[in-house]
């Protein structure tokens, strides 16, 4: 019995703002830099490239090199993206990482 496979892209089920905030939030997680980049490709994918090229003022290609997960994108790149996809970045204590004042 022959099994076949499809190519699974998460850009696929990333359907509501919802769904985006909790994939990024789970991509933070790691605190993996590659894998935040890559996660927010998935995220472009899952969007309109060609707006988004626009309204960043970047190429095409230059989203897809900056967020491959192998590219290493600016934070004024990300900050760029995050605003024209209409994502807010924030920051939250890392309790594990937090040592108290003596």
């Amino acid at each position: 019995m022959d099994v076949t496979f499809s190519r699974y892209d998460p850009a696929d089920f990333l359907k509501s703002e919802a769904d985006i905030a909790a994939y990024l939030d789970a991509a933070a997680e790691d605190g993996d830099t590659a894998v935040i980049a890559a996660a927010l490709g998935d995220v472009v994918r899952a969007r309109n490239l060609s707006k988004l090229s626009r309204d960043t003022g970047l190429s095409r290609e230059g989203i897809y090199k900056a967020l491959s997960g192998e590219g290493n994108p600016s934070f004024a790149t990300i900050g760029k993206i995050a605003d024209a996809l209409g994502l807010r970045i924030s920051f939250q204590p890392n309790h594990q990482a937090i040592t108290p004042a003596p």
